[in-house]
């Protein structure tokens, strides 16, 4: 056991060094146009929920080392293939109309924000009160 533990302890460090070779898109591309809000409501969603929906994403840096660069990267681009705000005047307005419905939905139900990412962002977690002046304003598009 003594022989195969140093043995194993070399191949995890190798392994992680390697995965450090595979390296996931972090860019934010340009942002093409942004959600008209005031600006209560648009320093709410800078705070909570730009990261994954814009073009804005502050990489933090964790997001540097894998396998968690590539979790990252992936909650990030699920969220701007959802829902991004950075491409705001690309979508139809039936199209807007229903992104503010399902935000009203899942800031409702709690679904967004992500728990996880609030675990790692506290300034992420939204009030009673944040959830309703968020409510209120997609209510009202």
């Amino acid at each position: 056991m003594k022989r195969v533990l140093p043995k194993v302890l070399l191949g995890l460090v190798v392994l992680f060094l390697g995965a450090q070779l595979v390296r996931p898109d972090r860019s934010n591309p340009p942002v093409e146009s942004d959600v008209d809000a005031p600006p209560e409501v648009k320093a709410l969603l800078k705070r909570a929920c730009y990261d994954c929906h814009s073009h804005e994403t502050t990489w933090p840096w964790y997001s540097n080392l894998a396998p968690v660069s590539w979790v990252v990267a992936h909650h990030v681009d699920e969220g701007r293939a959802e829902l991004n705000f950075s491409k705001w005047a690309a979508y139809e307005a039936k199209r807007r109309a229903h992104k503010l419905e399902e935000t009203e939905e899942m800031i409702e139900h709690g679904e967004m924000p992500l728990p996880g990412y609030v675990a790692l962002h506290p300034e992420a977690k939204l009030t009673d009160a944040e959830k309703k002046v968020l409510i209120d304003w997609a209510k009202q598009r």
